[in-house]
């Protein structure tokens, strides 16, 4: 089960160096979203960064990034539905419906179904799936190794999702709400109950 790593929406001060923590332990895949930055803002933080980490990081947002930085890929969502003209590489997407994963599922290498639990991060955004609905989508093929559960996800749920048939789980509010070296230590505990299940 992978473990995903979303940015905050703001940049904040040591923000490379914590991604970097997060990156040599282990974290497999960073999503960048900041929406509302400027290329050159993006631009800054990823030079900021080792560059043997960059093929980790998907961007939501100015897509040519992916042509300038040796990233991973990007990710598709309502601001940014569409990828670029002839673009061949990794492509994820975020879904907020059953009939969206359907959809958008076999042209991408991974979604994100979400929010599965209420948000950490986003006050008010509340758990739009029951648990019996969530098995019914397993049992119907929709949920599998290929979509990402996102939204109010902490250590406690992951043995849940494990058991959803989801591919892996995407954290924003629970490694980012921590301070250094809280988050780093917190994400390694993840990693290990994730090996465990």
């Amino acid at each position: 089960m992978k473990l995903i790593v979303i940015t905050t929406p703001q940049f904040f001060e040591g923000e490379a160096e914590a991604i970097a923590s997060l990156f040599r332990a282990g974290l497999e895949i960073l999503h960048l979203r900041k929406p509302g930055a400027s290329a050159e803002e993006l631009t800054g933080l990823l030079r900021r960064l080792p560059a043997e980490y960059l093929p980790r990081i998907v961007t939501h947002e100015h897509f040519a990034l992916a042509s300038v930085f040796p990233l991973k890929g990007i990710h598709l969502n309502r601001r940014n539905p569409h990828a670029p003209a002839r673009y061949t590489g990794h492509i994820s997407c975020s879904c907020h419906y059953l009939s969206e994963v359907m959809e958008r599922k076999p042209s991408c290498d991974y979604v994100f179904l979400s929010p599965i639990y209420n948000s950490i991060s986003k006050e008010g955004y509340p758990s739009a799936y029951s648990r019996e609905s969530l098995q019914q989508a397993q049992q119907a093929g929709i949920i599998d190794s290929r979509v990402i559960a996102l939204g109010g996800i902490n250590e406690e749920h992951l043995p849940q999702i494990a058991s959803l048939g989801f591919g892996g789980a995407a954290l924003l509010g629970d490694i980012w709400q921590r301070k250094e070296p809280d988050f780093t230590r917190h994400f390694l505990q993840l990693r290990a109950l994730v090996s465990s299940l």
